[in-house]
Order: structure tokens, then sequence, then C-alpha cells
């Protein structure tokens, strides 16, 4: 299968190592910062599957490029989800095709089932408060994280009690509180705790490097290369 790499920063070195590896070839990669002018629908189209991981700011604007060329599009930015709904439809008016998802790594989407599983059983037990916490390093610009954001989602629809997630610790009762903490080179922790007068139940998730990451961004650009238009994510993938 023949990638083109929309951001070449760690994500994107990662990403080329481990598509080469499983025999991919990467026949473009754009970076902002070096060769702007080169992403064009010539070389676009020199791929089956672009795989997008740069900024929030610029994300959308590069899925538009990509559909301009006709390019199946793998995105790995979080951050720009307000135009999201746009993205869905025009997968289902235009045709397009795109795979999204707030993590890419296999072990944190087991996690997202856990999450739900767990939130689902602890609806029905109103002396546990729950909070979140996040943890990543200092260059990512979003808070809370894609990741924490479809966690705190989950739970908001499975416990009556909770409508809303803030960033506040002075939440208020109906609330989730996120804790958002940015440390050095952290690629990625994310917990969930309930917590009662006589206990706490939590569950955690933590990412050792982006390797995890980079591989679910290229197995789904693998599942996505020759898929019908359409909205994809990786429960189509995964199949849980």
């Amino acid at each position: 299968m023949k990638i083109a790499l929309i951001g070449y920063g760690k994500m994107g070195h990662e990403i080329e190592k481990i598509a080469k590896e499983r025999g991919n070839e990467i026949v473009f990669i754009e970076d902002a910062l070096i060769n702007p002018e080169e992403f064009t629908d010539e070389n676009l189209q020199k791929a089956d599957v672009a795989i997008e991981f740069t900024r929030p700011d610029a994300a959308f604007n590069n899925y538009l490029k990509c559909f301009h060329a006709g390019i199946p599009v793998v995105s790995g930015t979080t951050g720009w989800l307000d135009k999201l709904p746009e993205i869905q439809r025009m997968c289902k008016e235009e045709g397009k095709t795109f795979f999204y998802t707030s993590n890419f790594s296999v072990g944190v989407n087991i996690f997202f089932r856990v999450n739900k599983f767990l939130a689902n059983i602890m609806n029905g037990f109103n002396s546990y408060d729950v909070k979140m916490q996040e943890i990543h390093h200092i260059h990512k610009l979003d808070k809370p994280s894609g990741t924490a954001k479809t966690l705190a989602e989950d739970i908001l629809d499975k416990i009556d009690r909770k409508s809303a997630w803030t960033l506040e610790d002075n939440k208020k009762d109906n609330e989730i509180f996120i804790d958002c903490v940015r440390e050095s080179e952290v690629p990625g922790t994310h917990s969930v705790k309930y917590v009662s007068e006589v206990d706490d139940i939590e569950i955690i998730h933590t990412a050792h490097s982006r390797k995890g990451f980079a591989l679910g961004a290229v197995l789904a650009a693998e599942f996505l290369y020759g898929k019908p238009a359409g909205f994809y994510g990786m429960d189509d993938m995964l199949k849980f």
C-alpha cells in the first residue's frame, strides 16, 4: 500500500518506520515547515491513503485537500472536533472516506470498553463520585485530550447523575472533573477514579511510547485501503 504522510513530527517519523516495517511504501511526506508548496493533488494522488498527524488548527483544511485529491484519510489529530459533523456529512453525501478515533492505541480502545462497562455498573451506586486525570507531554496543545473527552462522554452516557465534564476543580455535583497535566515527554496516561467514603475504584491506561499509537494508525490505513466511501472508526476495525 502507498501512503501519503501529512505531518512529519515525532509521530510522523514513528508512523513512517512502522509502515515500512509492515511492507508499505511512503510515497509523499508533507511538513508545513519544510515543503508546504508540495501539498498538491498531484503528490497526494501518488498514494492510496493519507495519514494525517498535525495540529488542531491545520487538520480540517488538510482533510479537505486530501478529499479534493480523492484520497481517503486516516486522522490522528485531536482538538478539531467542532468540524466533525461536516466531515461526517461529506462522507455520507459526497462519497468521501475518513477514519477517525480519539486514540489509535489498541490498548486504549480496550480501555474505552472497560470504562463503559464500569460506568454502567457504577450508575447504580450513587455514593461514588467520579473524577478523571490525563497526563501528556508538554508539546500537546489541546486540553483535555481527545481520549479523555471520549472517556468522559462515555461515562456521561451511562451515569444518570452526571451531565457534563469540566476542567474546573470546584465542580458541581453533576459534573466530572478532568485534571489535565502536562509533564516532560509523557506519551499519555489516563485514569478514571470512582471515590466514596469507604473506598476507591480506579482504572488506568499508561502508554509506554508512541509506538502503539503509530501502529494503530498504520493498521487503520491498511484497513481503510479499498473500503467503500464512508466514515469509519476503531469499532469497525477491531470488531469488538
